[in-house]
């Protein structure tokens, strides 16, 4: 039976494919995040910036939208095949992102491209665990997952920290919030020719099986049993509900969280650091939770490095004085928050799948995803109403719940997996 299982070297293509559209999705979702106050002045008279409907809603409304399409996008994925669920991605992608693009100085039109953008971003991030299951070898899908995240991570940081060069964004320039346009059209064509290229490139499965797949014997929806009646499953949803949330919100209002703490310029730096900690931790830790085969302490460890991260950029106009050292002070908070709350991704995804077998992976991390998914629009809803009114006292919410998150991760339990393996 070992000769009918072999590797194909396409599946780097299929990887690298997948990797591109994910990059362009996450582009899309945060192109106006780090230049929000910019693109308010570009789009003013166009909408009431007091409204729900304001340009903080543009990246809110991938956090909506995920609510409604996550569970049927891992539906499709799982019972038609990631051909199928990819390439509505791609084809959503590539639709809408042209749309934008050439619509961009409208912003109603950006506002129902950014919604078909938001229903393709499920279908394609809901995708890695059925990508790297069917083309990679056991000893290779972790390191297939890692650099899927990776490309996650890839796309924000265009966003956070090339946006910011394509558009005018000093309050003191004549010329101010100029570019919004050129620079979604920009944007736009690049994303529709990755997601055509990514929908011919990108196939089903190999010829034959690349190793003895670890099947889960249960279906769709029946694993959800499995995942509710897990206690460590549910302390883990909890706390991606309160991570990952914070990650969405933190992200989604980068550029008026920057405002808030007396930053004039819309250069994106704060957003840029945290997504480059984040790269950095999320290569390193789940590596190391890998070679000592240990779950449960280094999310100990995520989630105790993210409360000076939070506290550090929730309070630092009040703990330091002058400009300069509050905005260095909100730097090197961002890089340790991003460092610890985004290592601890790839580690709690993990950790689930092991807590909650035999449910399907893409059950357990669909889950996790959507929990963060909901607390996120939650807090950016709170954050942004009434012109941003109470988006320093979220701020300090956040610090606390970053707490609160430490104080549950104790209570979590060694995986069994783990156990049983160090145990041979």
């Amino acid at each position: 039976m070992a000769a009918s299982y072999k590797v194909y070297g396409y599946r780097w293509i299929v990887l690298i494919s997948f990797m591109a559209v994910t990059v362009v999705i996450q582009i899309q979702w945060l192109a106006h995040a780090s230049i929000a106050r910019a693109a308010e002045a570009f789009y003013s008279g166009q909408f009431d910036p007091a409204s729900f409907f304001n340009v903080d809603f543009l990246a809110m409304s991938y956090m909506f939208l995920f609510l409604v399409v996550c569970v049927p996008a891992s539906y499709i994925i799982d019972t038609w095949g990631i051909k199928i669920g990819l390439g509505i991605g791609c084809i959503l992608t590539a639709f809408f992102s042209l749309l934008k693009g050439f619509g961009g100085a409208n912003f109603t039109v950006v506002l129902i491209a950014q919604l078909g953008l938001a229903v393709a971003q499920p279908f394609i991030l809901n995708a890695v665990t059925a990508v790297s299951v069917r083309w990679f070898p056991l000893k290779e899908r972790g390191t297939a997952a890692g650099l899927s995240a990776l490309a996650q991570y890839l796309g924000i940081i265009v966003a956070m920290g090339v946006t910011p060069l394509l558009v005018i964004t000093s309050p003191s320039d004549p010329r101010y919030g100029l570019g919004v346009d050129r620079m979604l059209l920009i944007y736009g064509i690049i994303s529709a020719v990755v997601a055509i290229t990514a929908l011919f490139l990108i196939r089903e499965k190999p010829p034959t099986p690349p190793a003895e797949e670890e099947y889960r014997h249960t279906k769709f929806t029946a694993g959800f049993k499995y995942i509710f009646g897990r206690r460590d499953m549910m302390l883990t949803i909890i706390l991606f509900f309160i991570g990952l949330g914070i990650f969405n919100a933190v992200s989604s209002m980068v550029d008026s969280i920057s405002g808030s703490l007396g930053v004039e310029d819309s250069d994106g730096m704060i957003g840029v650091l945290m997504i480059v900690g984040g790269v950095i931790g999320a290569l390193v830790l789940p590596m190391l939770s890998d070679k000592f085969k240990k779950r449960k302490i280094f999310l100990v460890i995520c989630m105790a490095g993210m409360v000076p991260g939070m506290a550090g950029l929730s309070f630092a106009d009040r703990l330091f004085t002058g400009p300069e050292a509050v905005y260095t002070a909100a730097l090197v908070s961002s890089f340790l928050l991003g460092f610890f709350i985004m290592s601890a991704g790839p580690i709690g995804f993990q950790y689930a799948a092991e807590v909650s077998y035999p449910a399907p992976e893409s059950s357990s991390q669909g889950f996790l995803l959507l929990s963060g998914q909901l607390s996120g629009l939650i807090f950016v809803a709170l954050m942004s109403i009434g012109n941003n009114r109470y988006l320093i006292p979220m701020m300090g919410i956040f610090a606390v719940l970053s707490l609160v998150a430490f104080l549950l991760v104790l209570l979590l339990k060694e995986s069994p997996m783990i156990l049983n393996e160090t145990n041979k």
